[in-house]
Parts: structure tokens; sequence; C-alpha cells
């Protein structure tokens, strides 16, 4: 049996998460423990203590901080010096393809069906699609009410979901993200 590591040199923050991520996405928040999870990093579970209070501080770091990924990711195609339909395109597009690109990210972010961590999830995963609504709100000269916005939510939603537990990666199913999107501006254009 190799020796564990120790908390302060060579586990890190960064490997906690990740780890902690694989875990959350394979198997559910629920069914993982700070045991089990130090047991998958082979370190002592006061080795994860050191970083983190909790499993909850675990998972609202990994979920903060794919909320915020995507937000920018949306920010920056917002900034870009595009026209609004071409912008509209992208944000639609990144969505998709933060979706594929990174399951377990998005799994965890939108996939979790554990009341436990809906809290944590609610607050985050509201300001995204606050920031969905605002940017095609504009795009659009507020010509897209809430509801409709809502629905082309769930459209991208179902998209990704029909392809995430699929051996099909976001670079094989891109030509038919593109022509989901075209259809999807066909409505609000």
């Amino acid at each position: 049996m190799s020796p564990r590591k120790s908390a302060g040199k060579e586990l890190s923050r960064e490997m906690v998460l990740t780890e902690a991520r694989n875990l959350f996405a394979t198997l559910g928040y629920s069914n993982v423990s700070m045991r089990q999870l130090a047991k998958s990093l082979d370190c002592s579970h006061g080795a994860i203590y050191y970083h983190f209070k909790n499993k909850a501080e675990i998972f609202y770091s990994l979920v903060k901080t794919d909320f915020s990924v995507l937000n920018h990711l949306i920010d920056d195609i917002i900034m870009s010096e595009n026209d609004p339909s071409q912008k509209i395109e992208k944000v639609l597009l990144c969505f998709i393809e933060f979706g594929l690109t990174q399951q377990n990210h998005y799994s965890i972010m939108f996939l979790s069906k554990e009341k436990e961590i809906q809290q944590l999830l609610q607050f985050d995963s509201n300001k995204t699609y606050e920031k969905l609504i605002q940017s095609l709100t504009e795009l659009t000269d507020n010509k897209m009410n809430p509801a409709s916005i809502w629905s082309i939510f769930l459209s991208l939603h179902g998209f990704i979901t029909f392809y995430i537990n699929s051996e099909l990666s976001y670079p094989d199913v891109k030509g038919l993200a593109y022509f989901h999107v075209k259809n999807i501006i066909k409505n609000i254009v």
C-alpha cells in the first residue's frame, strides 16, 4: 500500500475539485462521501478538510466556477463586434458547445436532481438564465419575453441532454447544433 498524500504538500485544491467533479457527475452528490473522495484521491479525509470545510463547499466551488465560466463566454460574445443576429447564433452555439464539451460540468450545473443541492444551484443558475434573458432581449431589441427565452433555453437544454450521454462529442454533432440553432433563430429574428 502506498503512503497517503499529505494535506499541504501533494494534495491541491484543484485535485480535490477535479476528482469531486468526476464523482458527483457519475455517482450523484448524495452518493459521494468525504471518505469516498479521500479514498479516490488516495489521501486521508482530513487532508480534504485542509482545503474545504465540507462536501457542500466543494460542490458549490465547482458550480460557482462553472457558471462563471459560462457567463464569461456569453459576455465575450456579447462584447464582440458582430452584428446582433451573429451574436445570437454564437451565444446559442456557445451554450451547446459548453454543455457537450464540459459534460461533467453541465451535468452538475443543470442535471442534478438531488434536493439537498438544489438551493446551491438556484442562485447561480438564475444568474446564467438572467444573462441569457438580458442578452437575447437586448440583441432582439426587446422583441422577446422571458417565456420565449425560457423556451429557447429548454430547446438548447434538450439538444445537450440528448447527446450528453452518447458516444458523440461536440465536433461530431457541430453541424446538427448549427442547424438546431438556425431553426431557433428563424423563430426569433
